[in-house]
């Protein structure tokens, strides 16, 4: 089962923590889109900067090849973040 939280969004399903004693799992959130080494190290994201963007765009789910799960809602999967 998937059970880490995307730090950039609150989704809780990656398949893997998004940092690792520093080390990035260079995975895509399928929520909000943020790879994790890749956005922030490469193109120079801050999780904050990436969470704004992702907010002002209306919290969309970004994957074209994962559905959204049943009633799903970005902008109530945001507390997440503040529960961890």
């Amino acid at each position: 089962m998937n059970e880490h939280m995307c730090p950039v969004c609150g989704y809780e399903g990656l398949d893997d923590p998004a940092y690792e004693d520093s080390a990035p799992s260079y995975e895509i959130c399928v929520s909000c889109g943020f790879q994790f080494g890749v956005s922030d190290t490469n193109d120079g994201y801050s999780f904050e900067e990436w969470r704004t963007d992702w907010i002002r765009s209306g919290c969309q789910w970004q994957s074209a090849g994962v559905p959204a799960p049943a009633e799903w809602d970005g902008s109530k999967q945001l507390r997440n973040l503040n529960h961890h």
